[in-house]
C-alpha cells in the first residue's frame, strides 16, 4: 500500500517543528500541518514571549542541528532564587538558592525569545528535503485501517500516513478524533505575560517569588530585560490587564521590588488562563500525542515546554529505533513503548505543579510557616539542593539519546 508520507505532525508550533526535524534526521519523510498562515510565525518583532529552556532541551536542539543558531540569542541562567512573601512586603528571610556552579554540566538551562527560537526552527524546517509543509491548512476527519492512517483536510484532499502526531495543543483535534478523553480542572488563575527592560543587570539570575495570589516569575533576557510570567486570581487579572501600560507597571512595582531598578514595559502584553489538562492516553491506533496536547500543566516551574521536548525526543528515539528494526513504526507495539517511556512522567509533573500551586497560593499562616521552613531546609542540604538544581536543568530521569547529547 502506498503511503503520501511516513507520518503526518499536526501542528506547526514549537513542538510540531522539532519533531518534524528530528524525524527527518532518523530518515523519515515527513508532512507538517498547520492551520495557522506561515507569516505570522515568522514575524521577527519582539512581542514579549520567551521561554526557559533546561539545560537537556538545548542538547536535544542542539542533536537537531539548530541550537548553534539559537545560542547566540539565549541567556543562560546561572542562580534561581525562590522566595515566599506578600506584594509590597518583600520576601520571608528562609529561601531556595541554586546556583549552577554546583552541577558539573553548566548552566541549568537558557531563556529564548518565541521569535528566535521559531525562526530557527522554522527556517531548518525549510531547509529539509525530508519535510513538506502545508501552511494554512487543517485536518477536518480522520480514518484508521491496519496499515496506516487517512487525514481529511479542510481542502477536500486526503493524506495518507502510516503514523499520525497530535501536536496541535490542549484543545487537540487529533485527540478528540481519535476518542482519547481528558482530566481538566481550572485554577481560577490567569498569567500575565510580559516582558521588561531595567535599570540593573540581572546577572543571569531567575527569580520565582511566591504570593497569595500566585507565583511572580523574573527571568532573565539578553540585552538587560527580563521576561515576567505574573498569576493572579481571574478577576484581579482582567481589572490589571484592562489598566493602561503605566498603571498596570504601577501595579507590578510592588511585588517586583525595585532590586533591578527602574523597569519599563518591553513588548507586548499578554493574558492566558490557567488550568490543568492532561490525556487519558497519548496514544490510540496510528496516532500519538506530544506537548500539550497530552499534558497541559501550571507554569509554576516553567517545564511545559520542557515535558514537550522530551515527549519529542521519545517519540522520535522509539520511531528511530522500531524502523532500524523493520518493524512498523505505527504500530500499537511501537506506541506502547512511547507511551510506556512518558505517561507516568507527564502524570508526575501535572501532579507536582499542581501541588506547589495548591500550596504556594495561598495566605494560611501555619502554610506559610511550613513551606518557609521546608524551603530553608532544602537550602541547608548540599545534596537534596543539588538534586532539585540537576531537576532543573533535565537531567533526571530516563533520558531519551537527545537529551543526553548523543545522536538519535
Amino acid at each position: 500500500m502506498s503511503f503520501d508520507t511516513d507520518i503526518a505532525i499536526v501542528g506547526g508550533g514549537l513542538n510540531g517543528t522539532a519533531l518534524a526535524l528530528a524525524l527527518a534526521q532518523a530518515g523519515q519523510r515527513v508532512t507538517l500541518i498547520d492551520a495557522q498562515g506561515i507569516a505570522p510565525r515568522q514575524s521577527p518583532d519582539f512581542d514579549g514571549r520567551s521561554y526557559a529552556l533546561a539545560l537537556a532541551s538545548t542538547r536535544l536542539l542542539d542533536g537537531i542541528g539548530i541550537w548553534q543558531d539559537i545560542e547566540p540569542n539565549a541567556q543562560p541562567m546561572l542562580e534561581i532564587k525562590v522566595t515566599d512573601g506578600r506584594a509590597g512586603d518583600g520576601p520571608s528571610p528562609m529561601f531556595m538558592h541554586f546556583d549552577h556552579a554546583e552541577i558539573e554540566e553548566g548552566p541549568m538551562g537558557f531563556m529564548v525569545e518565541d521569535r528566535h527560537l521559531r525562526r530557527v526552527l522554522m527556517d531548518a524546517v525549510a531547509a529539509s528535503d525530508l519535510v513538506t509543509q502545508m501552511n494554512g491548512e487543517s485536518v477536518v476527519r480522520q480514518h484508521v485501517d491496519a496499515a496506516g492512517i487517512t487525514l481529511a483536510l479542510a481542502n477536500e484532499e486526503t493524506l495518507r500516513a502510516r503514523l499520525a502526531v497530535g501536536a496541535d495543543g490542549r484543545g487537540t483535534g487529533m485527540g478528540q478524533r481519535a476518542g482519547i478523553k481528558r482530566i481538566e480542572w481550572d485554577y481560577d488563575q490567569t498569567a500575565l505575560v510580559c516582558a521588561i527592560s531595567h535599570e540593573k543587570p540581572h546577572n543571569g539570575v531567575a527569580h520565582q517569588f511566591f504570593m497569595p495570589p500566585g507565583p511572580l516569575a523574573i527571568l532573565p533576557l539578553t540585552e538587560n530585560r527580563s521576561s515576567i510570567v505574573w498569576s493572579e486570581n481571574a478577576a484581579n487579572a482582567a481589572a490589571i490587564n484592562a489598566l493602561s501600560d503605566e498603571d498596570y507597571l504601577g501595579v507590578l512595582r510592588p511585588r517586583f521590588g525595585s532590586f533591578l531598578g527602574e523597569v519599563s514595559l518591553a513588548g507586548a502584553r499578554y493574558t492566558y488562563p490557567l488550568g490543568l489538562s492532561l490525556a487519558h492516553m497519548m496514544v490510540a491506533p496510528r496516532v500519538a500525542l506530544v506537548g500539550d496536547a497530552a499534558h497541559g500543566v501550571h507554569p509554576i516551574a516553567g517545564q511545559g515546554l520542557n515535558a514537550g521536548l522530551r515527549d519529542i525526543a521519545a517519540l522520535a528515539e522509539v520511531i528511530a529505533d522500531a524502523a532500524r528494526r523493520g518493524e512498523d513504526i505505527g504500530s500499537d507495539a511501537a506506541l506502547a513503548r512511547y507511551q510506556e517511556w512518558r505517561r507516568f512522567d507527564n502524570a508526575a509533573l501535572a501532579l507536582a505543579t499542581d501541588s506547589f500551586n495548591r500550596l504556594f497560593s495561598n495566605d494560611n499562616p501555619l502554610v506559610r510557616m511550613a513551606r518557609d521552613i521546608g524551603m530553608a531546609a532544602v537550602n541547608a542540604l548540599p545534596g537534596l539542593r543539588r538534586g532539585f538544581i540537576r531537576e532543573a536543568a533535565g537531567l533526571t530521569g530516563d533520558l531519551p539519546r537527545l537529551m543526553r547529547g548523543k545522536p538519535l
